[in-house]
């Protein structure tokens, strides 16, 4: 589950967003009256999302932004004339007065985002016995086509995609095929 820190200038609309988040499953591992705060509480994590205001007693949202790890996602919610127009960079922006169900789409969208990237940013891990497949299926494309490693790593790659197979599976073919 995706942690949120809740971040307002004003502790009683942090409360009140923390109420909002944790009534719909959310879990809100902190409230914070300053980017300082929400910097300290987002380094404690390997993943999660700041919820906050547009301006704290110590730094603007997109100062809070520049100094929240890369890992971190953003969403800022403020009237609209203090955003619009501006670039906000990787920051998502709600409109206040705040519809509690705009709040909680864009939440879950962002959660979706984040759990769909997830497998995307981690390579499968390979054992070793698949790692020496690929390297036979390598070597033995070297030897017989003399191509260089990265030549016969491209090609079993390109089948692979071009077939719909894995890395291995593809590896384990062209090896079947050149000792046939």
């Amino acid at each position: 589950m995706t942690s949120v820190i809740v971040a307002f200038s004003k502790p009683e609309d942090g409360r009140s967003i923390k109420g909002i988040l944790t009534k719909n499953g959310y879990q809100v591992i902190s409230v914070c009256t300053s980017g300082a705060q929400a910097i300290t509480a987002a380094e404690s994590l390997d993943e999660g999302i700041v919820v906050s205001g547009y301006r704290f007693e110590d730094m603007m949202y997109l100062d809070l932004r520049q100094y929240l790890p890369d890992y971190i996602d953003m969403l800022m919610i403020s009237s609209p004339n203090r955003w619009r127009g501006q670039d906000t960079g990787n920051v998502i922006c709600l409109p206040m007065p705040l519809k509690v169900s705009d709040l909680l789409s864009t939440l879950d969208m962002m959660v979706q985002a984040r759990t769909r990237g997830r497998g995307k940013r981690r390579p499968r891990e390979r054992s070793q016995k698949q790692q020496e497949i690929i390297q036979e299926a390598k070597a033995l494309l070297m030897e017989r086509n003399g191509m260089t490693e990265a030549e016969a790593h491209r090609y079993i790659q390109k089948c692979s995609m071009d077939s719909g197979n894995n890395l291995v599976e593809t590896a384990r073919m062209v090896i079947s095929l050149i000792r046939w």
